[in-house]
């Protein structure tokens, strides 16, 4: 069985977990404690600390600001391995926060911290707490092809594109 091998970037980190055993994805938690983090708004992007308050850090996102949550790790997929980073669906359900590129991927190749990019996608303030969950965390396999010129046949009666199924 293949590892993932996880380096920590701060001392409480800890390594993504599934909720219960027969989970498809590991939740990825926000790391924002004593931090700055990349902020848009209006296609403009700036930095915003997070804030302290009663021990707690706390990141606030204005309607339509986006950002790049990070997690405090740094991760290596086993070659031929992708994470495809998606919405928790008790997020989704429970709070206006968007994964802004849902599916994303981080390639098996990547060694920088690991983030997520979110999206205030409500009309209110959007209030992302360290260690809260976030996104979680597929791992897939998936196959390098190569491309090679040539005629494409058809093979089925489909065509037309989006809908050509006629439902």
């Amino acid at each position: 069985m293949a590892s993932i091998i996880f380096e920590k970037l701060h001392a409480d980190v800890r390594a993504p977990q599934r909720g219960t055993a027969g989970s498809a994805g590991y939740d990825l938690a926000a790391y924002v404690a004593s931090r700055t983090v990349r902020i848009w708004h209006d296609g403009v992007m700036h930095e915003r600390p997070a804030i302290e308050s009663n021990g707690s850090y706390t990141l606030t996102l204005a309607p339509g600001e986006k950002a790049l949550v990070p997690l405090g790790f740094k991760a290596r997929l086993p070659e031929g391995h992708e994470a495809q980073i998606r919405p928790r669906s008790g997020t989704s359900v429970k709070t206006d926060l968007v994964i802004a590129n849902a599916p994303g991927t981080v390639d098996a190749d990547y060694a920088d911290e690991w983030c997520v990019p979110v999206k205030n996608g409500g009309a209110f303030p959007l209030v992302i707490t360290h260690g809260e969950r976030i996104a979680q965390m597929i791992v897939a396999r998936f196959e390098p092809l190569d491309f090679e010129q040539g005629p494409v046949e058809r093979s089925t009666e489909r065509a037309g594109g989006f809908g050509s199924t006629g439902r």
